[in-house]
């Protein structure tokens, strides 16, 4: 790994854990200090991409949560997460406080608990929110990795979509086959 690289395995948030907070144990797995401020979350009418993903009928709403993430107090990821209606509705889901345990927990004990995830990346030049939100220099593209979490029985129950930049990222994935 090279310096000032660091390493995100998307398999670390997909189950409940013991730390609640992925993002942060993965920090400080690393030596380093992650948080998150959450933006805003609530009833949105989902985008169409989103309605599509999570298999609403478009135009309908959706729960929206929207984060920033700060690795060592800078900002380094937009995090905009989405969970259908019926789901997450009147649960912390749908609110500004933080989820005791995280939101992998609270899905869990619902009874939507995730077993398998699509993801996909592209490299894009950023919006000029995303840019002054990253603090990024002109010029300079971002990463979207965007998540789609199934249940067991391949029901959509949260989407994801990431925006970072690109500078000391690095993605693992792992398969395992049979």
């Amino acid at each position: 790994m090279g310096e000032g690289e660091r390493i995100s395995t998307s398999a670390r948030y997909l189950a409940p854990s013991a730390q609640g907070d992925p993002w942060g144990a993965e920090a400080v797995a690393e030596g380093r200090q992650g948080t998150q401020r959450i933006v805003c979350a609530g009833e949105v009418i989902a985008p169409d991409r989103v309605a599509d993903l999570l298999g609403v009928e478009r135009g309908r709403h959706v729960v929206e949560r929207r984060r920033i993430m700060y690795l060592d107090g800078d900002p380094c990821e937009l995090t905009d997460t989405y969970y259908p209606l019926e789901i997450a509705r009147g649960t912390g889901l749908a609110g500004t406080d933080k989820i005791r345990g995280g939101a992998v927990r609270l899905l869990a004990d619902l009874g939507y608990a995730g077993v398998r995830a699509q993801e996909d990346v592209v490299a894009r030049m950023p919006s000029e929110g995303e840019r002054l939100s990253l603090s990024l220099e002109a010029g300079e593209p971002v990463l979207e990795l965007t998540r789609l979490t199934l249940s067991g029985d391949d029901r959509p129950i949260q989407m994801d979509v990431m925006v970072m930049s690109p500078r000391g990222q690095k993605l693992r994935y792992e398969i395992r086959i049979g």
